[in-house]
C-alpha cells in the first residue's frame, strides 16, 4: 500500500500458503491504513481511500478472527465501531498495538492495553528481548476452544465462567474462545496454534457460518463425508472428539453430554479425556484442562537433572568434570567454565542414583520420559539414543536379523545400514531408487521394483527368509514415500514382514497433519485398526479370487490388499538433533511390533546394550525430554511456521526474474517421474494461479516432495554445488547447508527458522545473481565463452547416475535371485593379501569393457552424494568406473587417489569360491 496516495491492492487468498500468514499480513496492513488515516485525515481523498481499505481488511479478518482468544471478538467489534465513528485517534492507537502484540507474542504474558488513555509500557512488548530467565518465571500461555451453538450472552458467561476459576497457583494461564459448530472447531484447532484443549457441549451444531474462500479450502480436506453429514444431532459431540484425534491428536478434548452413560461408554471418542454429564461444573472442567496440559508439560528426566544439580555433593567417582570441580580449580581453563555457565557441570555426573535412573535398565524418570514420548509419536514403545540416529539403526538391525536373514533395502540409504548389514551377517537385496542424472541425485525405490523383488525371491522359494523391508523416509533431499501403500502391498506378498522406515530426517511431521499421514507410526496404528475390520477381510477375499493364477506382471500393476491376519511390525528412527529441539546426536528409536513382546524384546535390549555406552550424557537425554515436551504443546505452531518459511523461499525464487536468470527451484515434477504423482500437481506454487492445494498430493501420490526441503539448481552460476556452499554461502554470507549435489544445493528449512532467515537468504540470492550480471556485463569474449562452458558442463554434461551391478557369484547364494553375503566380503578385505589397488586410468576401463571382473574390497563413499556407490563383494561396472572419474569432489571415503580403487586378488575370490563348494 502507497500510505501517501491511499491505493491499496490487497492481496487474494492465492498470494498465502496459510490463514495465519493471512491473518499476520492483514493486522500489518490494517496497522498501516490506521497510521495513514491519522496522518493524512480521514476527510481527505487519501483518507476517504485508506478508509475503504480499512473497511475491506476488517471484513476479510472478521471470520478468522473468530478463533482467537486475543485480540477477542468483543474488541474487533469495537475496532469496527471506531472506525464507522471515524475515531480514528484510538483506532490507531488500538489496532498498533494489538498488530505489535501479535507480532512480538506480548499477549502470551500480560494484558495489553489497547486505549490510548491506557499506559503502554513499551520496554516489555518485544518478548525476545527478555532474557531466558524473566520468561521461564512467566506462566505459559494457552487457549481453550469450546464448542457450543449459544447466544451472545450465553457465550459470554461460558468465557466468564472458567475465567473466574483461574487462580494465582495454576501453573499455566487460559482464556477460551468459543465458536458454534464442528467445522469451526476442527477450523479453530488448525488455525489456532495456542489451543491446546477443546471442550463440546450438547449445544454443538455440525455447519460453520463463515464463509472465505481460505476457510472452505480447509473445510474440504477435514476428513468429513456423507456419512459425517448424515449424522444425528447427539453424534456431533462424539464425532467431533473422533476428527480433533485424527487431526491434531496431542490436543485434549473434554466432552459435555447430554446423553446417558450407557450410550457413550462404548463410544470411539479419540482423545478425550473425560466426559461430563449434563452439568456447569466449571472447577472440575477447569483443573481437567490444566490437568491435561501438566501431562504434557511433565519432564520427568529433565526435572530429576535440574533437582540433582541443586543438591550438595559429595563426588567420589570417576568424572573429574563433575559438578566442575576440575574446572573451578583450574587457573588454565576458566574460559570453558565462563562459556558454557555453571549449570551444564552441576548436572554432570557418573552416578544413576538420586533420582536420575539409569539409560541401560530404565526404571525412574528416563522410563517414565520415554514411555511419554511412546505417546507423543504415536508408538508402543519409545527408546532414546545419546549417539545418533546411525546407531539407533544398528540397533533395530542387530536386535531383529540374524544371519543369513534376507533384508531388502534401498541402495542409497545412510551407510549406517549398510555397517548394519555387515554387523547382523545379513544378505543383502539392493533396490534401485529411480534416478535424477540431471540434477545428479537418486529418488526413491518405487512401490513395484519393492514388489518385484519380493516376487522374485517367491519365485526362488525363498520368501520365508526375508525378513527386513528397508527405507528412508524421507529422503534427504525430501521425498516422502507412500507408507501405508507400500507397507499394505508387501505384507499382501508376505504377512510378517518387518518395516524399518529410517525417519531420521522427519521427526517433526509427527506434528503436522498432512505429514503424519505418511509417518511410520501413524500408518502402523492404522493398519491395527483396519486390518481387523470386516471390510479389509471381504476386499482381500475379493481379490484373492481376482489374482488367483495371475502372472508377476498382474500382480505388479495391481494395489495389493493386505491379509486380515497380517502381523503389523514397524520401526522407525529419528534423529531427534536433525529437526527437533535436541543436543547433537539425541536420536529416539519407535518400536510398533505386535511380536515385540513375545520375540524381539530381550534381543532388542541385547543390541540395545551392545551400542549404548555405559556412560550416557544426561544432558543430551533431558534434551530428548525437553524437545518431547515441546513437539506436544507448540510443535504443530512450529511445524507449520517452518513449512510457511520454505514456502516464502519457493515463493520468492520463483517470482523474482533476477533470481530465474541464474537459479532454478526443483518443484515435484522435477524431482518425482510423472507416473509417481497421481495427482498430477507439478509445482506448490505457481506465479498465475498462486498455491496449489498440498493435502492431495499428500492422500494419493506414490511419492511426494517434503515442502520444507528447498533444493536449488546452482549450474547457471557456473559453480558446482560444493563451491557454491562452501566458498559463496559459507565464507562470504554465513549461510551454512548441509547438502549438494554436482549442481544443487539443499536449503533445509527447520522449526527454528524465522521469517528474517529467509529474508536474508533470498537477499544474499539477489546479490549474488546482481555480482554475475556485473561480472558478465565487463566480461571479455573469452571470459564469457569460459563462463558458458563451466555453465554447460554443469548443466548439460552431467554423468549418469549407475545402479547398483550385482555381488559377485562369490559373495551370492545359488539361485537368480540378487542378495548377497556383504559381511564376508566386508571381513575378506581385513587380511591386505587380498587385496590390490587399481589406478582408475583407461587401462581400467578397457578391462572392464573387455569383460573382466572386478570386485570391490571395500565401501567407496563420495560426498556428494553421500552414499556407497561400491560395497564390499560388488562388481564394478562400467558406468561406475565412469561416473567416478567424472567426480569432482573432493572427499571420497574409501578411495585413496595415490593408491588407486581397492578391490579383491582373483586368488582371494578364488579360495573363498571354493571353501563354499566344499561347505555346500
Amino acid at each position: 500500500m502507497n500510505a501517501q496516495t491511499g491505493e491499496q491492492k490487497l492481496p487474494t487468498i492465492r498470494d498465502y500458503f496459510s490463514a495465519t500468514q493471512l491473518r499476520a499480513d492483514r493486522w500489518s496492513a490494517l496497522r498501516e491504513a490506521c497510521e495513514g488515516m491519522q496522518r493524512n485525515g480521514v476527510s481527505s481523498r487519501q483518507g476517504k481511500k485508506l478508509r475503504t481499505t480499512a473497511l475491506d481488511l476488517m471484513e476479510a479478518l472478521a471470520p478468522i478472527e473468530t478463533y482467537w482468544a486475543f485480540p477477542g471478538a468483543a474488541v474487533f467489534e469495537n475496532l469496527r465501531r471506531l472506525l464507522a465513528q471515524e475515531n480514528i485517534e484510538d483506532l490507531s492507537v488500538s489496532v498498533r498495538r494489538i498488530a505489535r502484540a501479535l507480532t512480538s507474542g506480548a499477549y502470551r504474558r500480560r494484558t495489553v492495553p489497547l486505549n490510548s488513555s491506557e499506559i503502554d509500557n513499551e520496554d516489555y512488548e518485544d518478548e525476545a528481548a527478555l532474557s531466558p530467565e524473566a520468561r521461564a518465571l512467566g506462566r505459559p500461555y494457552f487457549e481453550v476452544l469450546i464448542v457450543d451453538d449459544v447466544a451472545e450472552q450465553h457465550e459470554r458467561f461460558l468465557r466468564s465462567s472458567l475465567q473466574r476459576m483461574r487462580r494465582s497457583e495454576d501453573p499455566f494461564i487460559y482464556e477460551p474462545v468459543v465458536v458454534p459448530s464442528l467445522e469451526d472447531a476442527l477450523l479453530g484447532i488448525l488455525f489456532n496454534h495456542n489451543v491446546q484443549a477443546v471442550v463440546i457441549r450438547p449445544g454443538i451444531s455440525l455447519k460453520s457460518k463463515n464463509k472465505l474462500p481460505i476457510l472452505d479450502e480447509y473445510v474440504s480436506h477435514l476428513g468429513q463425508d456423507e456419512e459425517v453429514d448424515s449424522l444425528a444431532p447427539s453424534e456431533f459431540g462424539p464425532e467431533a472428539c473422533r476428527l480433533i484425534a485424527k487431526i491434531r491428536p496431542e490436543l485434549d478434548a473434554y466432552l459435555v453430554t447430554d446423553r446417558s452413560v450407557e450410550d457413550i461408554a462404548g463410544l470411539d471418542l479419540g482423545r478425550c479425556r473425560r466426559v461430563f454429564y449434563n452439568q456447569e461444573d466449571f472447577l472440575e472442567l477447569h483443573l481437567n484442562i490444566l490437568r491435561g496440559v501438566t501431562a504434557r508439560y511433565k519432564t520427568p528426566f529433565f526435572t530429576a537433572l535440574k533437582e540433582y544439580s541443586k543438591q550438595p555433593t559429595g563426588v567420589f567417582h570417576a568424572m573429574p568434570i563433575s559438578r566442575g570441580k576440575s574446572i573451578t580449580r583450574s587457573h588454565w581453563i576458566q574460559d570453558m567454565g565462563a562459556f558454557y555457565g555453571p549449570n551444564i557441570f552441576l548436572a554432570e555426573t557418573s552416578a544413576t542414583s538420586g533420582g536420575l535412573d539409569s539409560l541401560l535398565e530404565p526404571r525412574g524418570p528416563i522410563k517414565e520420559a520415554q514411555d511419554m514420548a511412546a505417546r507423543a509419536f504415536g508408538s508402543k514403545q519409545t527408546f532414546f539414543a545419546t549417539n545418533g540416529t546411525s546407531t539407533c539403526n544398528k540397533i533395530v538391525v542387530q536386535a531383529l536379523v540374524k544371519p543369513g536373514d534376507i533384508v531388502l533395502i534401498d541402495r542409497d540409504c545412510h551407510k549406517s545400514h549398510h555397517y548394519g548389514m555387515v554387523l547382523a551377517g545379513a544378505r543383502v537385496v539392493y533396490m534401485d531408487s529411480y534416478p535424477l542424472h540431471e540434477y545428479s541425485m537418486y529418488g526413491a525405490v518405487p512401490i513395484r521394483e519393492i514388489k518385484h523383488n519380493l516376487l522374485r525371491l517367491k519365485a526362488e522359494g525363498k520368501l520365508d527368509r526375508v525378513r527386513m523391508v528397508l527405507l528412508t523416509n524421507c529422503t534427504f533431499d525430501g521425498l516422502v514415500y507412500n507408507v501405508q501403500r507400500v507397507m499394505e502391498e508387501c505384507l499382501a506378498i508376505k504377512k510378517d514382514l518387518i518395516f524399518l522406515w529410517d525417519e531420521a530426517w522427519f521427526a517433526f511431521a509427527r506434528f503436522g497433519p498432512s505429514y503424519r499421514l505418511r509417518t511410520a507410526m501413524r500408518v502402523a496404528n492404522t493398519l491395527r485398526r483396519t486390518l481387523k475390520t470386516d471390510e479389509t477381510a471381504a476386499a482381500w477375499e475379493a481379490q484373492q479370487k481376482l489374482l488367483k493364477d495371475a502372472d508377476d506382471e498382474t500382480i505388479l500393476n495391481t494395489r495389493l490388499v493386505p491379509p486380515p491376519d497380517a502381523r503389523v511390525r514397524v520401526y522407525a528412527t529419528q534423529s531427534t538433533h536433525k529437526t527437533l529441539t535436541s543436543l547433537r546426536q539425541g536420536s529416539m528409536i519407535h518400536v510398533n511390533d505386535q511380536d515385540f513382546k513375545g520375540e524381539v524384546e530381550e534381543g532388542f535390549h541385547e543390541a540395545y546394550m551392545t551400542h549404548t555406552s555405559t556412560s550416557p550424557n544426561y544432558q543430551i537425554i533431558a534434551s530428548l525430554d525437553v524437545g518431547r515436551r515441546q513437539v506436544e504443546l507448540e510443535g504443530y505452531e512450529f511445524v507449520q511456521r517452518q513449512v510457511e518459511s520454505a514456502m516464502a523461499i519457493r515463493r520468492a525464487v520463483t517470482t523474482h526474474p533476477l533470481l530465474k536468470k541464474y537459479f532454478k527451484l526443483l518443484t515435484p515434477s522435477d524431482m518425482i517421474p510423472e507416473e509417481y504423482r497421481e495427482s498430477g500437481i507439478e509445482s506448490y506454487y505457481d506465479p498465475e494461479q498462486g498455491w496449489l492445494d498440498t493435502w492431495e498430493i499428500w492422500s494419493t501420490d506414490e511419492f511426494v516432495l517434503d515442502p520444507t526441503r528447498v533444493t536449488l539448481a546452482v549450474g547457471g552460476t557456473g559453480w558446482d554445488g560444493d563451491t557454491f556452499k562452501t566458498k559463496i554461502l559459507m565464507d562470504k554470507y554465513g549461510i551454512q547447508i548441509n547438502k549438494t549435489s554436482r549442481n544443487t544445493v539443499l536449503f533445509m528449512t527447520n522449526i527454528g527458522t524465522t521469517r528474517s532467515s529467509v529474508a536474508y537468504l533470498i537477499e544474499v540470492l539477489v546479490e549474488i545473481a546482481n555480482e554475475l550480471d556485473d561480472l558478465l556485463d565487463d566480461a571479455s569474449r573469452m571470459e564469457r565463452r569460459s563462463f558458458d562452458n563451466r555453465v554447460a558442463a554443469l548443466v548439460e554434461h552431467v554423468p549418469p547416475l549407475p545402479d547398483f551391478s550385482r555381488f559377485h557369484d562369490a559373495f551370492r547364494d545359488a539361485g537368480e535371485t540378487p542378495e548377497g553375503d556383504i559381511r564376508s566380503a566386508f571381513f575378506l578385505s581385513y587380511t591386505e593379501e587380498n587385496c590390490d589397488y587399481l589406478p582408475l586410468d583407461d587401462r581400467l576401463m578397457e578391462r572392464l569393457n573387455a569383460g573382466e571382473e572386478l570386485v570391490s574390497a571395500s565401501f567407496v563413499i563420495p560426498y556428494p552424494p553421500g552414499f556407497p556407490i561400491l560395497v564390499p563383494g560388488q562388481v564394478i561396472s562400467p558406468e561406475i568406473l565412469a561416473f567416478m572419474r567424472a567426480l569432482d569432489v573432493s572427499e571420497i571415503h574409501g578411495f585413496r587417489a595415490d593408491l588407486g580403487l581397492r578391490v579383491f586378488t582373483k586368488d582371494a575370490l578364488a579360495s573363498l569360491k571354493s571353501r563354499d563348494t566344499e561347505g555346500s
